[in-house]
């Protein structure tokens, strides 16, 4: 992958590429692109681990949630993942809706990776109404629950920096040894534009990434999106908390072997890269393509809102190495103050229902 970056790098004009351009060949080249790799990415023997990941209880709370809504919002019992990782999610959510719906649910999965699609075949019987699908496209059009847990934050970014009192965008290029960062001043539009609808005022020596691939997500998911719900689960910032001092230096880090990478420029293709989403933004311009905002919660306030503590006080097991306690350890690590749950945002919108009666059906707390 450094080779092909290198040539790749030196074969532009201007010997430099934009990080969005980076990040996309890292992680998306069809040979050397990080997600496109045959080996675990997600796990203890992958990079990073990921909420629903660590129990399935994850994904049956979600199937009952949708179950118990789903009929008053007169709503067909669909579900499209994008991003599905191993397939984890997918599998319990589909094995709870067996339990607790007579309905036959379609579950649609959009996954990019070849090395997740096999993982999702070997985990999941796939038929008629269970697919694997290429893109929203393919679905369209769509009417039901549309759902990604950690999508957006895995999406190319531009980075741009105040320096010297002056907007620069961060490029990458290759000094002769390695790839580095060089600066340009600011011309992207759209990366204005974005900044400007944002009102985040950029502070001399603050950088900040620009996620102009969640403008065309949101505008596909809106355009396929006949009638249902949208249920985005990640980590990120409001605008406000951008601007703490914390965060002036953006961020964009890297997770190779579980040890996080504050220069994302090595072990190209090798491990994953990912930047914090942009939560206003999101909410904005979803809303600017007619998916309207119900709710936003943490992720630990929102499983507790759907019942999770329930599970806990239905299912006490005094035999500490049984299923039933570790499914119990598992559940509290997802709702433990501190833990996981509470760096992660929950965010649901909704298209072509009655706005009120939504939010009156939702049990979201």
């Amino acid at each position: 992958m450094q080779n092909f970056l290198t040539e790749y790098i030196l074969g532009k004009s201007q010997k430099m590429i934009t990080y969005a351009e980076y990040i996309s060949l890292a992680l998306y080249h069809p040979e050397y692109g990080y997600y496109m790799r045959d080996e675990p990415k997600i796990g203890r023997e992958g990079d990073f681990i990921t909420t629903s990941n660590i129990s399935d209880m994850y994904g049956r709370m979600h199937a009952k949630w949708f179950a118990s809504i789903q009929k008053e919002l007169s709503l067909p019992p669909v579900v499209c993942e994008i991003g599905a990782g191993t397939g984890r999610f997918a599998k319990a959510f589909i094995d709870e809706w067996k339990e607790v719906s007579k309905e036959e649910l379609h579950y649609y999965i959009i996954e990019q990776s070849p090395y997740h699609q096999n993982k999702q075949r070997e985990m999941i019987t796939f038929n008629e109404s269970i697919k694997q699908v290429k893109n929203l496209d393919q679905i369209n059009p769509f009417s039901g629950l549309i759902f990604s847990n950690e999508l957006f934050d895995a999406f190319p970014v531009h980075v741009v920096e105040r320096r010297n009192h002056q907007l620069m965008e961060v490029m990458v290029t290759f000094n002769g040894e390695e790839l580095i960062e060089t600066f340009v001043p600011l011309e992207n539009e759209k990366i204005k534009t974005f900044l400007i609808n944002s009102k985040m005022d950029i502070k001399n020596n603050q950088r900040i990434e620009i996620p102009l691939a969640m403008d065309d997500m949101l505008s596909q998911i809106a355009k396929i999106l006949h009638k249902g719900l949208v249920l985005t689960i990640d980590y990120g910032y409001s605008n406000e908390e951008w601007m703490e001092p914390s965060h002036r230096k953006g961020s964009l880090r890297g997770y190779y072997k579980h040890q996080l990478i504050d220069n994302v420029l090595v072990h190209p293709g090798e491990m994953d890269i990912t930047s914090h989403v942009h939560f206003d933004s999101l909410i904005d311009i979803g809303q600017n393509w007619g998916l309207d905002f119900i709710k936003q919660l943490r992720q630990d306030e929102y499983l507790i809102s759907l019942g999770i503590l329930e599970e806990l006080q239905n299912h006490f097991d005094p035999n500490p190495f049984s299923e039933t306690s570790r499914r119990n350890r598992a559940i509290r690590s997802l709702i433990t103050p501190g833990g996981i749950s509470s760096f992660f945002q929950v965010i649901l919108q909704e298209k072509g229902l009655d706005h009120e009666k939504a939010k009156q059906v939702i049990r979201m707390k």
